[in-house]
């Protein structure tokens, strides 16, 4: 199987992150996941974060691989325009006859793919299959990422989404090797996050700062097909209730046990 650079590093991620830093006893006595105060988005907005709890899901049967949500992401979020420093990406999966599967993530699916057709050539290989996979961060209900910061700077929000206190973050890169998602990096300096910190951890956040103003996140207005659905869960009418209420979903990784809150359709089990 040919593996993309971004697959590599989150496969080490894994690794790191489920023996050597988990087991950290300064992280262990700091893991209490979530403040007790509001982050300032919800202060602004007068916004009660406890009538809320956030789930993300994803249409891999609609995904065209166009790249939108990547641009849309990085735009909005002043993410670094380099493709190794992603807040989302996409993936694209082609298997073959005989049952070779390739990953790539040109430029992070920013610009896009060149898409192989089904029973045509890829790289001299007879096609079986492709599809794309959009990734982002799981917002995971048990999230490593927070059991391991020393100073607990990456923290639960009560509404279900993972954030980083930028001002207590030292740049130690423990969340970054702990995330089995391969969803977090390190700002390079020379860039700053929307809060003005240069060298500190960020990562996605499902656009926290429109969610709590009632907006969705910038890749899901910027999808053309639909392919991404963002919602509350406390909300009966919610989009994304019903299609965990009425479609078979899988999540990444499963067996880690961090229970990941991004939903995907369509996802090839064993191949993922």
């Amino acid at each position: 199987m040919n593996l993309s650079r971004r697959q590599f590093l989150k496969g080490g991620a894994a690794t790191l992150g489920g023996v050597a830093l988990l087991s950290s006893p300064m992280a262990y006595a700091l893991r209490n996941s979530t403040k007790t105060e509001a982050p300032p988005e919800t202060k602004l907005e007068q916004y009660d974060w406890e009538k809320h709890y956030y789930a993300f899901a994803v249409d891999t049967t609609k995904c065209i691989g166009c790249g939108k949500c990547v641009v849309a992401c990085k735009l909005e979020n002043k993410v670094p325009p380099d493709p190794e420093h992603t807040r989302t990406w996409v993936e694209r999966y082609v298997i073959t006859e005989e049952q070779e599967i390739f990953v790539d993530s040109p430029e992070a699916g920013m610009e896009g793919f060149v898409q192989p057709q089904m029973n045509l050539k890829y790289q001299g290989l007879a096609i079986s299959e492709s599809f794309f996979v959009p990734k982002l961060c799981n917002q995971c209900e048990k999230p490593p990422c927070v059991q391991v910061c020393p100073v607990a700077a990456t923290y639960a929000t009560k509404d279900g989404v993972i954030l980083v206190d930028q001002k207590r973050c030292i740049g130690c890169r423990y969340c970054i090797q702990a995330c089995p998602y391969g969803a977090r990096y390190l700002v390079p300096d020379g860039d700053v996050t929307p809060n003005g910190y240069s060298r500190v951890a960020d990562k996605c956040t499902w656009c926290y700062h429109r969610v709590v103003k009632g907006h969705p996140p910038a890749c899901v207005e910027a999808c053309p097909v639909g392919a991404r659905v963002f919602g509350d869960m406390r909300d009966p009418q919610s989009p994304v209730r019903e299609i965990l209420r009425h479609s078979r979903v899988y999540t990444l990784k499963p067996s880690l046990g961090t229970k990941p809150k991004v939903f995907y359709i369509g996802l090839h089990f064993g191949v993922v």
